[in-house]
C-alpha cells in the first residue's frame, strides 16, 4: 500500500446530511464523489436504520442532488437537484412509488433551506432573486452596479445586492411557488410552527444591518403577511426550532456585535413576550461548529445540539426548562458532520482522520463509501502531545508520521496553520495531511491560542491591540513556536533544519507574520491569506470585520492595524515563500497576495506567486477537483524542492 497522492483528489468520496423517516425505520442520505470527467457529483442514498438491507440509491438525473428532506407523514422525499446546467431546484420523490420525481420550482437562483409543513402537502425553502441586468451577455452594455450598503458581495457567491434570499412555499400541486418575502434583507433557514400556520426565519432588517453581524429570528404568516420581529437585535441567532406547544423557538445564539469572537449558545425565546434564556452559558463550548451543520433538535424535554469540544464534535443535550447543565449525550468517534434524532435513534455521519465520512445509526456503521480508497491507500493517524508556551500555557498539538516510517530514519516536517482564527483542527479526515505525510514529511499542526473547542478565553485570546488583548501574531505566534520547538524536543526523527511552514486564510497570516519574525523555516508556502489588515478590512465581502478584533475601525487606530499586518514585516523575510491564491476570492482577495509578491520580488527575494482562476476563498474545500490536484502537485513541488535538497 502507499499513502495518499494528489490524483487521489479524484477518488475521495462521503456519505453525509443522514436524516431519518418519519418512523425511524430509514436513512436518506448524500453520497459526494468526482466522476470521470472530474466534475463533482452526488446522489441521494438511503438504507434500512437497522442494517437490514443494503444502501440503495434513489436519485440518477442531477449533477448534483442533497439536501434530502422527508416529509413529516413519510410518504415524500424532498431534495434539491442541479440538472441540465441550471441552479439546485426543488425536487419530491414517492418513498414506496411508483412514480418518478417531480420538479417543484424552476427559479433562477438555487433552492435551500429545504422544510416540509407539518401538513406534508407544503415545503418552505429560500432562493436568491434574479438580476435582470445579469441576463445581459453583452457585458459592456449591462448597467453599473450602485450600492449603498456594505455586504454587497459574498465570498463563492458573487454580487449579493438585488439578489437576496427570500422565503418562498410551495405546495405539492401548485404551478409554482408563492414568494413570502422581499426587500433588500437576506432571508435564511425557514422552521414551520407545529401546527402549519407560521413559518420563522432568520433575518437583519434593521437599520444599518450591513455594518454588523446581528440578525434576528422573525415570523411570518405561511400565507403571506408582514415578518414579525420575534428577538431583539442584540447578536446573530441562527437555526430555529419550534418547541411542540409553538410557543417557544430554540436557536443558537451568538452574542454582541463587534466583539469576536464569541462562543455559540443555545437559547429559547418566548414567541409571546420576546424574553430569551440561554441555556448553555455555563458550558463555555462553542455550540456553532464550522462547517455548519443542521440545528439544533427539540426534543421532549431536551434540546440536542452540536458542540466542539477540543478537537472533536460531540453532541451534548440540555433541558429546555434551564433545570441543568448541558451534557455529552452521544460521542462518536471522530468528528461529527451531520445528525438526525426521531425517538430514541440516532443516524449520523462522522470521519476519523484515517477513514472518510459514513453514515452510522446508533453507533452502527450502515454505509461504506470509503471502502475501497482506504483498501489502497494507507492513512496515519495522529499522535496528541502537549507544548508549553512561553508564559506556561499547555498548548494541544499533533503529529502524523510518514507511511511505512522508519525510526531510524530522519525526516523533514511541515507546520500546518489552521484559518478562521476561530476554528479547530480536529479529529477528522483531512486531505491536507495525507497528502503530505503521503509524500513522506512529518506533519505537524495545533490549536493554539485564538482557535474554537476550548473556553471561551481561548478563542479571545487574541483579542486587541486596541482594546481586549494583545491582537493577532501575538500569543497565537509563541503557541506555535513552542509546538515547533517541543516537536524537535520530543521527536528526534524530525530533521530542525527541515521544517516548512504553511497555512490558508488566517493560516495564511500566520504564515506570513511567522517568516517575518523567524528565519527557522526552510520554505513557507502562505495561501489565500491577510497580509494588509487595513485594504483587508476594506475590501474583504466582510468589510468592517477586524473591528470585533481589533477594537477598533482602521481610521480610528491605524498604527494598531500597521502593527498586526505581515506586510508591515515583510522586508525582515528572507524564508523562500510560496504565495497561493483564488482568482476570485472575496474573502480574502487576492489583493493581499499581490502585495506580498510585490515586496518580496522587488526586494528579490525566493517568492513565486501562483493564482487559480475562477476559484474562490473554498478552493481547498470545494474548489474544482483539476485545481485541488494541481495545487497538491504545487505544494509538494515546493516542498520538495527546498526540503528534500
Amino acid at each position: 500500500m502507499r499513502g495518499m497522492q494528489p490524483d487521489d483528489v479524484y477518488r475521495l468520496t462521503g456519505a453525509g446530511d443522514p436524516r431519518l423517516s418519519p418512523d425511524g425505520a430509514t436513512v436518506a442520505y448524500v453520497t459526494a464523489w468526482t466522476d470521470e470527467a472530474h466534475e463533482p457529483r452526488s446522489a441521494i442514498w438511503t438504507v434500512a436504520a437497522d442494517g437490514s438491507a443494503s444502501p440503495r440509491r434513489l436519485t440518477f438525473g442531477g449533477m448534483r442532488d442533497a439536501s434530502p428532506r422527508w416529509s413529516p407523514d413519510g410518504r415524500w422525499l424532498a431534495f434539491t437537484s442541479a440538472r441540465d446546467d441550471a441552479p439546485a431546484q426543488l425536487f419530491v420523490l414517492p418513498v414506496d412509488g411508483p412514480g418518478e420525481s417531480r420538479r417543484l420550482t424552476s427559479l433562477q437562483g438555487v433552492v435551500e433551506g429545504v422544510a416540509w409543513a407539518p401538513d406534508s402537502m407544503r415545503i418552505a425553502f429560500v432562493a436568491r432573486a434574479h438580476d435582470p441586468a445579469d441576463d445581459i451577455e453583452d457585458v459592456a452594455k449591462r448597467p453599473p452596479r450602485r450600492f449603498t450598503r456594505l455586504q454587497f458581495r459574498l465570498d463563492n457567491e458573487g454580487w449579493t445586492q438585488g439578489r437576496t434570499h427570500h422565503l418562498y412555499v410551495v405546495g405539492l400541486d401548485d404551478a409554482e411557488p408563492a414568494q413570502l418575502t422581499d426587500g433588500d434583507a437576506e432571508d435564511q433557514m425557514p422552521a414551520w410552527s407545529p401546527d402549519g400556520s407560521v413559518i420563522a426565519f432568520i433575518s437583519a432588517r434593521h437599520a444599518d444591518w450591513d455594518l454588523g453581524t446581528a440578525c434576528d429570528i422573525y415570523t411570518i404568516d405561511a400565507s403571506g403577511g408582514a415578518p414579525v420581529l420575534v428577538t431583539t437585535t442584540d447578536g446573530a441567532c441562527l437555526l430555529p426550532v419550534w418547541s411542540p406547544e409553538g410557543d417557544r423557538i430554540a436557536y443558537v445564539f451568538i452574542p454582541g456585535e463587534y466583539d469576536d469572537p464569541r462562543h455559540g449558545r443555545i437559547a429559547i425565546v418566548d414567541r409571546t413576550t420576546g424574553v430569551r434564556t440561554v441555556l448553555t452559558e455555563a458550558l463555555d463550548r462553542n455550540a456553532a461548529p464550522f462547517p455548519a451543520m443542521r440545528g439544533p433538535i427539540w426534543d421532549g424535554a431536551r434540546i440536542v445540539f452540536p458542540c466542539e469540544d477540543a478537537g472533536s464534535v460531540p453532541l451534548y443535550e440540555v433541558p429546555t426548562d434551564g433545570s441543568g447543565p448541558a451534557v455529552p449525550c452521544a460521542e462518536p468517534a471522530g468528528v461529527l458532520t451531520g445528525f438526525d434524532l426521531v425517538g430514541d435513534r440516532l443516524a449520523y455521519s462522522a470521519s476519523t482522520p484515517t477513514s472518510l465520512p459514513e453514515v452510522f445509526v446508533d453507533g452502527r456503521q450502515l454505509t461504506d463509501v470509503g471502502a475501497a480508497f482506504q483498501a489502497e491507500v494507507t492513512l496515519v493517524g495522529p499522535e496528541p502531545f502537549v507544548a508549553i508556551a512561553p508564559d506556561g500555557v499547555e498548548v494541544p498539538a499533533w503529529i502524523i508520521r510518514p507511511p511505512g516510517f522508519d525510526p531510524d530514519q530522519l525526516y523533514p516536517a511541515v507546520l500546518n496553520i489552521h484559518g478562521g482564527p476561530f476554528t479547530q483542527y480536529g479529529e477528522r479526515f483531512f486531505d491536507e495531511f495525507q497528502v503530505e505525510a503521503g509524500a513522506g514529511y512529518v506533519v505537524l499542526y495545533a490549536n493554539p491560542r485564538g482557535s474554537s473547542g476550548y473556553s471561551e478565553d481561548w478563542g479571545r485570546a487574541i483579542r486587541g491591540p486596541v482594546e481586549g488583548g494583545p491582537g493577532w501574531g501575538s500569543v497565537d505566534y509563541d503557541d506555535l513556536m513552542a509546538v515547533t520547538d517541543e516537536a524537535i524536543k520530543r521527536f528526534a526523527f524530525i530533521d530542525p533544519e527541515r521544517i516548512a511552514v504553511m497555512g490558508g486564510s488566517y493560516g495564511g497570516y500566520m504564515t506570513s507574520w511567522i517568516i517575518g519574525h523567524t528565519d527557522r523555516f526552510r520554505c513557507a508556502i502562505s495561501e489565500r491569506a491577510v497580509n494588509e489588515m487595513v485594504s483587508e478590512d476594506g475590501s474583504s465581502d466582510f468589510a468592517g470585520f477586524f473591528r470585533g478584533y481589533v477594537g477598533a475601525n482602521p481610521w480610528e487606530a491605524p498604527e494598531a492595524y500597521r502593527r498586526i499586518s505581515p506586510l508591515t514585516y515583510a522586508e525582515q523575510i528572507t524564508t523562500p515563500t510560496l504565495i497561493l491564491h483564488s482568482e476570485d476570492d472575496l474573502r480574502c482577495p487576492i489583493n493581499q497576495g499581490e502585495q506580498l509578491f510585490t515586496v518580496l520580488r522587488a526586494l528579490r527575494r525566493e517568492v513565486e506567486f501562483v493564482r487559480f482562476p475562477g476559484e474562490s476563498h473554498e478552493l481547498t474545500r470545494s474548489g474544482s477537483p483539476t485545481h485541488r490536484v494541481q495545487r497538491f502537485e504545487l505544494v509538494l513541488d515546493w516542498l520538495d524542492r527546498y526540503l528534500r535538497a
